[in-house]
């Protein structure tokens, strides 16, 4: 059990580690809308996470079946980030509130789902992210038993869990620093960061892909 942790450990550290559109949205999250917006966000991406282990694991064969339709999603998923950016690029109004009570009446509840909701979007539409937990389920398949891939899956998506909640408080601490001219231009560079993950995807898609 102490090997199927520390293999949880490693799997956890390498994907906390990982850079990605998701990673710099839970920055942007969180310096936008204080610690609420970036706990939505990330919790979004910790369900994601969540639902492509168990179908991975328990539905590896009608994961490898939706694999067929990699293109369709790497497609959907790539113009879901570009329009995400471009959003946040040239249409999203940027707000700074340094009242706590003022920001916690702005921040309601059908807010808190929208964030949740691009952030369980952002996550599941990434084909590479489908692929991650596919190729670990079906290694880990072969050589352990089911207790020790729930140990291992279960100790990744902990670590992951603590190292987004970590990067939802430094961004936390960082926001009290900000004035609205910077949190502007980090919120267009946050779009055009995403823009260009979007368009790496689509490219891949289009001329990588099989």
């Amino acid at each position: 059990m102490t090997e199927a942790f520390l293999k949880g450990l490693a799997l956890g550290s390498i994907l906390a580690l990982s850079v990605g559109p998701v990673i710099f949205t839970i920055i942007k999250q969180s310096l936008n809308n204080g610690k609420e917006g970036g706990m939505s966000f990330v919790a979004g991406v910790w369900v994601s996470d969540i639902v492509l282990v168990f179908l991975s694991n328990a539905f590896s064969e009608w994961v490898n079946a939706l694999l067929q339709y990699k293109r369709a999603i790497g497609y959907f998923g790539s113009i879901f980030l570009i329009g995400l950016g471009a959003f946040y690029l040239f249409l999203k109004k940027v707000k700074l509130t340094v009242d706590a009570s003022t920001e916690e009446s702005r921040f309601r509840k059908r807010d808190m789902a929208r964030i949740f909701s691009s952030g369980f979007l952002i996550n599941t539409l990434n084909p590479s992210v489908i692929l991650f937990w596919l190729i670990n389920a079906t290694a880990f398949a072969v050589t352990h038993t089911m207790r020790q891939r729930i140990i291992i899956f279960s100790t990744c998506i902990a670590v992951n869990i603590i190292a987004d909640v970590l990067k939802v408080l430094m961004a936390g601490k960082l926001r009290k620093k900000l004035t609205l001219h910077n949190l502007s231009v980090i919120n267009k560079i946050s779009g055009l960061i995403l823009v260009g993950f979007g368009i790496a995807l689509l490219w891949g898609v289009a001329f990588i892909s099989d």
